[in-house]
């Protein structure tokens, strides 16, 4: 029999740390630039004084997104079965 070549293994873009770096440094310039609009647009209606602020609505969509991973954890923990709940 023969033995089995083994397969290079095959490289992608982000295997390289360098990649990852742009990639985060990207990801920051495209946040503030949604941002940064906030500043200078006039909101029409508001239904609180605290929605003027500017970048109000990206805090809360962060703060929402922290909570929605913060309650799914805690409600793992308290969901979870044993590994042989349905087999008995």
């Amino acid at each position: 029999m023969k033995a089995d070549k083994k397969q290079p293994k095959e490289w992608t873009w982000f295997d390289h740390p360098q990649n990852i770096r742009r990639l985060r440094l990207g990801f920051y310039i495209v946040l503030v630039l949604l941002v940064l609009p906030d500043f200078f647009i006039h909101k029409h209606t508001l239904f609180s004084p605290i929605e003027g602020v500017p970048g109000f609505y990206a805090l809360f969509g962060f703060i929402a997104c922290v909570a929605i991973i913060l309650i799914s954890k805690v409600l793992g923990y308290v969901l979870k079965r044993p590994e042989d709940y349905y087999d008995r």
